[in-house]
């Protein structure tokens, strides 16, 4: 079965941005494009009445994806793009669509103020329970969003993209997550910002009050260690520039930190089989409710 980039949609304003980013990134792996619709099944009392009805609905959900798909066709030429269209729970159903997919990108309401993601229990149910990768996409994100200023210092999607970054842990780094992002780093020629945060060990404030130098040897280890854990992956992608970012404190702040100028960032999820419901981890959460630019959510054993 071809493989696809599927995109949820809704015609809703982050889910047309989602379509474009998805339109974007089919251009860069050469795949098609499948726009997904699912809508949930008009209860029983409204049925049968001639303006709420299953037909009024049915026939509203079925111009979504054909004049989101139209659309898509005419501002990117050449892009196969094709409709689809699932009754259901729209997470359980999304999640149970994706299995031809490659990718699954949905869009989230941009937070007010600096920014970020209000990710919506649909969005979160879906990241947590999809194992591939799942791209969020704010409304209102564009193509000039992803790319460097021009030198006059105007938004430009003909300019180079700004970097990918991606947070790993060095205790468990991941192949999945890392493979991921240095694919993206090298589809879009741009470098990498690999970034580790760290907890001083737990004796440390005591080191501190009885008046002792910062141990500046944690953070050159923390820092060996990082290097050690990149550099297969340096030598596999020789063509991708990496930066090394390894910081103590919180990882989810230093990695909003440096992915303030960031195309993408990329964040692991671990697949957890709990009977009690799914999870997207502390620092994955943080990342979605703060970070600007696409993030995609990574599962990974």
């Amino acid at each position: 079965m071809t493989r696809t980039i599927t995109v949820g949609i809704d015609g809703s304003p982050e889910s047309r941005a989602a379509a474009e980013w998805a339109a974007r990134e089919a251009g860069l792996r050469d795949l098609p494009v499948r726009l997904l619709h699912v809508w949930e099944p008009v209860p029983a009392p409204m049925a049968e009445d001639p303006i709420l009805g299953t037909e009024t609905h049915q026939y509203w959900t079925r111009q979504v994806p054909r004049k989101m798909g139209e659309g898509l066709r005419l501002r990117h030429p050449g892009l196969e793009v094709s409709c689809d269209q699932r009754s259901g729970p729209p997470a359980n159903t999304l999640v149970e669509a994706i299995e031809e997919a490659e990718l699954l990108v949905l869009g989230s309401r941009a937070l007010s103020g600096l920014g970020g993601f209000l990710v919506g229990s649909v969005g979160q149910s879906v990241i947590a329970q999809a194992e591939i990768p799942v791209v969020l996409v704010r409304a209102g994100e564009m193509a000039a969003d992803e790319h460097v200023l021009d030198p006059a210092g105007i938004p430009s999607a003909a300019t180079a993209f700004r970097p990918v970054v991606v947070g790993i842990g060095i205790d468990s780094p991941d192949d999945n997550v890392l493979a991921f992002a240095f694919e993206e780093a090298q589809r879009r020629r741009t470098a990498l910002h690999v970034v580790s945060g760290w907890q001083l060990p737990p004796y440390y404030p005591y080191v501190l009050a009885a008046g002792s130098l910062p141990d500046e040897g944690v953070a050159r280890r923390k820092a060996a260690d990082l290097t050690r854990v990149i550099l297969p992956w340096r030598q596999r992608y020789p063509g991708v520039e990496v930066i090394e970012v390894s910081r103590s404190g919180s990882p989810a702040h230093h990695l909003v930190d440096v992915a303030h100028d960031a195309s993408l960032v990329v964040v692991g999820r671990r697949i957890r089989r709990n009977p009690f419901g799914a999870h997207i981890g502390a620092v994955t959460h943080a990342v979605l409710h703060h970070a600007t630019a696409p993030v995609a959510v990574v599962a990974h054993p």
